[in-house]
């Protein structure tokens, strides 16, 4: 037995010798090949490598493949020996290699003569899905980049699960991928990759179930689940159908009408299993999203009390091809409560400052998400107990809460905190910002060099930045590198530029009425002194912040508007006083369609050419968030055949007006597109010279043409919005909205003049009545105009003047977020609201509102602006008509503010 051992031990070691080295003729040599048997393999010999060559490469460098392996000419190493075996190992290891061998092709003395015998791996030449869409195929073509590629099993495997993954986070768990290969015969050593995909149908979640859960509901904490949802369904008339099929008529009646005497734990449990009303929430079964949501669960726990709360174990199981169940259970452990709080360390603030800037009370709930935002950071109310350190300079300050004692259900804590050095600001910089110039973006920077450190002017910085419209809100990033030695910290702002440049366009032929349509263009970063710069052109001279904006609106011959405006935010270069110019010219006609002979021909026309000039400021009283504009505006209205339509006594004249407009504003919204704290209150008025007190020729018997040579008024606008997200969430966002408008006279010689009055009604835009020397006011669910005092006698002999002196409407909205992409911001809302349009004050009611209520979309879109669409329905009776509004659909382009 031992000599049968001891004979394959020499076999073994005779085989491995020889698979690493093997005698050969080579094909660069044409002496006699080395016989095998003049090699000893007892006793290796040291040769001197006098040539190495390698054949069988298509693709791959010879010489690179010899350094790879190695060997070099001039060394010397022994035959066989461990420098061949290292070689082979190393070849092997590049994973390009099929096959390899090492051959002798010739022993000349000590010289020996090496040939590596190589077979390449092929190499990926394309890709091929099939059965997918375009969409899907051009996003995989990213996912799977192996083109070009050698061909191994780990970049095979590789490319299959990240095809899996990705139909895994679309909720498609049963994605079934194929590979096949085929020779490529256009390239040499190519393969061809093919793909064959199966998605299957989309897994959704049947049924989540909690266990273990005795002090909160399972409603409840399926609610903090926010990508994990159990599928829509009302189970209810499946489960009558199940009686009657059962023809258990006694159970038919109770399932109806509710007759079993039942626990208030039957009935929830009943609800929770049975009725499931989320039907814009997705119910596929995402693994990631689910883990997220497990965490979500324990958080809720911890800020309720129960800090030792965990999930014991989870279950997901089929329920049926394309549905699961999930199963959790849950340890909630016992409610714990604050106790004493004392703090170490703290040597700027006593004990008693950092307490009550805490706002954590003994005997109060332990809620740990509470305890992080009021000791780092509150983004709701932006006073925690860092604001006090890091508003001053203390860049460095940390506080770790530390749970020193828990007796029963008590905890005591100690805030252990690090003051550190006062911080200076060393440098700010900017980068990203490729298409606006450097001044634009550092004039709005409030933390400069020099100053110390705050956070709360690096928070505001952020938003000042948010709101110039020029970057992307959701990608600006403060890159904070501290130096703790100098007590000194070196800020850069990463940017990314996004356009905002608008255009409006529409059009089409409307018949007789002519060209129908609008062309609109706004340029936000406008830039006047790179007129002459064309490398700044895109595609007009940008960079500088200012704003240009053109637009040219028609609807045939009945209407047409030019309006033209150029805004500097900051005139003179060193202060927020903007200045702004803007001229508008717009005409109204009446055309005759009824009349045969003088079809088409204006039966009479209205115009108006205004000019205005304003300046607006900054204020820092009461706070930095206020700004003042002043501007004087020219108006002059001619009328020819037209006047009556205002309730004009004369149909053609000439009317003139000089107001001095004053604005006072607060505005401190986080981001202008879909805002989500914060809140915009403006009030404004508009101030005419009282003309008829200067003329002691004009009274109450001068005509109307005498009265309103000149227009006097006074008009006054409030609008306020406020906005606040939903439970911590930054989708879901409240708004409350308030619009006032208030039209008056400086007494009764003249009254109030039947121009600049309000019109309420629909979508608050003019697309199919326009209106000129009217303020349009929306109010969904009612058609446009139709809540204006004087619109039933509109058109006859004696008409009413046209619209409103005194108006009041009220908004509420719930939005959510469906996309924050800055490229087509989404987000969807639900709306309440009221208001009315009063022709007289006398008449005035502020509690005789017309009621709607409804939903609608946003879309935001930097080329395009703010597109949207409402449903909304009107409660209430249209004025001078004996029905109500019901249903109305309407259409928005911009921001409808009023």
């Amino acid at each position: 037995m031992k000599r049968s051992l001891l004979i394959l031990l020499c076999l073994i070691w005779s085989a491995s010798a020889y698979s690493q080295i093997r005698l050969g003729q080579s094909r660069y040599a044409s002496s006699k090949p080395v016989d095998i048997l003049e090699l000893n393999y007892a006793k290796p010999q040291k040769y001197r490598i006098a040539e190495i060559k390698a054949m069988g490469l298509t693709t791959l460098d010879e010489n690179a493949i010899i350094s790879l392996s190695g060997l070099k000419v001039d060394d010397r190493i022994d035959v066989p020996g461990d420098a061949i075996s290292n070689a082979l190992k190393k070849l092997w290891r590049q994973g390009i290699i099929g096959d390899v061998k090492i051959l002798v092709t010739k022993i000349e003395g000590e010289d020996i003569y090496l040939l590596l015998d190589l077979a390449e791996r092929p190499r990926f030449s394309r890709v091929e899905f099939n059965g997918i869409n375009k969409t899907q195929e051009g996003e995989l073509r990213d996912k799977v980049n192996i083109r070009g590629r050698v061909v191994r099993d780990d970049v095979l495997n590789t490319a299959k699960r990240n095809i899996e993954k990705y139909y895994l986070d679309k909720g498609y768990l049963n994605t079934d991928v194929k590979i096949y290969q085929d020779r490529d015969t256009t390239l040499p050593n190519s393969v061809k990759l093919r793909f064959d995909i199966d998605i299957n149908s989309k897994v959704k979640i049947n049924e989540i179930q909690f266990y273990g859960n005795e002090e909160i509901a399972d409603g409840t904490l399926k609610k903090k689940l926010k990508k994990t949802k159990e599928q829509a369904r009302v189970a209810i008339f499946k489960d009558i159908h199940t009686r009657i099929v059962e023809a258990d008529a006694e159970s038919i009646k109770k399932t109806i009408f509710h007759t079993d005497t039942v626990s208030k734990e039957q009935t929830i449990s009943y609800i929770n299993k049975n009725f499931k009303l989320n039907f814009f929430s997705g119910s596929k079964y995402i693994p990631k999203e689910y883990r997220n949501d497990k965490d979500n669960i324990i958080s809720f726990y911890n800020s309720r009390g129960f800090r030792d709360a965990k999930i014991l174990d989870d279950s997901v199981y089929s329920f049926s091809e394309d549905k699961i169940n999930i199963d959790i259970a849950v340890e909630e452990g016992r409610k714990y409560y604050y106790r004493n709080i004392s703090f170490t360390g703290n040597y700027i603030h006593p004990r008693s400052v950092l307490l009550a800037k805490l706002g954590i009370e003994k005997g109060e709930v332990y809620n740990k998400e509470k305890l992080d935002k009021r000791l780092n950071y509150d983004p709701q109310k932006g006073d925690d107990v860092s604001s006090l350190y890091q508003d001053n300079g203390y860049l460095f300050f940390s506080i770790d809460p530390v749970e020193i004692n828990v007796v029963g259900d008590s905890i005591d804590l100690e805030m252990r905190i690090f003051e550190g050095p006062q911080v200076t600001v060393n440098s700010v910089n900017i980068k990203g910002n490729d298409r606006t110039s450097d001044h634009v973006v550092m004039r709005e920077i409030r933390i400069l060099p020099g100053q110390k450190f705050s956070r709360k002017d690096l928070v505001r910085t952020i938003r000042e930045l948010s709101t110039l419209g020029y970057f992307d809100p959701e990608k600006i990033n403060p890159d904070l590198k501290p130096n703790f030695e100098a007590a000194t910290v070196d800020i850069t702002f990463e940017l990314e530029e996004r356009p905002n440049d608008q255009i409006e366009l529409s059009g089409g032929w409307g018949g007789f009425f002519g060209f129908v349509g609008t062309v609109g263009l706004v340029f936000n970063n406008f830039s006047i002194k790179n007129i002459g710069n064309f490398s700044k052109w895109d595609p007009l001279p940008v960079g500088d912040g200012q704003k240009l904006s053109l637009r040219v609106q028609a609807n045939g011959q009945t209407f047409q508007n030019y309006s033209l405006s150029l805004t500097e935010p900051w005139f003179g270069g060193k202060k927020p006083n903007a200045l702004s110019f803007s001229f508008n010219h717009s005409i109204q006609r009446q055309v005759d369609f009824l009349n045969r002979n003088n079809f088409g021909n204006s039966l009479g026309f209205f115009k108006i050419t205004g000019v205005t000039l304003g300046l607006a400021k900054r204020v820092t009283w009461p706070d930095d968030y206020f700004s003042i504009s002043n501007s004087v505006r020219f108006q002059n209205y001619v009328f020819d055949q037209f006047g009556t339509s205002f309730g004009l006594s004369y149909p053609s004249g000439n009317s003139k007006s000089v107001t001095l407009n004053t604005t006072i504003a607060r505005n401190n919204v986080d981001n202008t597109i879909y805002p989500r704290l914060g809140s915009n209150i403006i009030l404004s008025t508009a101030l005419t010279p009282p003309y008829s007190s200067l003329n002691k020729n004009i009274n109450g018997e001068s005509t109307d043409q005498q009265k309103y040579n000149w227009l006097e008024y006074h008009k006054w606008m409030l609008d306020a919005s406020f906005y606040t997200p939903l439970l911590g969430s930054t989708k879901w966002v409240a708004s409350a909205r308030v619009h006032m408008g208030f039209l008056g006279s400086y007494g009764n010689k003249i009254g109030i003049i039947p121009l600049e009055r309000f019109v309420m009604g629909g979508d608050g835009m003019t697309f199919n009545n326009f209106a000129l020397g009217q303020e349009i006011i929306g109010l969904r669910g009612y058609e446009n105009q139709s809540i204006t005092p004087g619109r039933a006698t509109r058109g006859t002999a004696n008409p009413d003047p046209y619209g409103g002196v005194v108006y009041n409407k009220f908004v509420t909205e719930i939005r959510f977020l469906v996309s924050p992409n800055p490229s087509a911001t989404i987000f969807l809302l639900a709306f309440a609201e009221a208001g009315n349009n009063w022709g007289s004050y006398k008449d005035y009611n502020p509690y005789d509102l017309k009621k709607s209520a409804g939903m609608g979309a946003r879309i935001f879109m930097p080329a395009f602006g703010l597109l949207g669409v409402d449903w909304g329905y009107g409660f209430d009776r249209i004025p001078g008509s004996l029905n109500r509004s019901g249903p109305q659909f309407h259409f928005t382009i911009g921001q409808q503010f009023r």
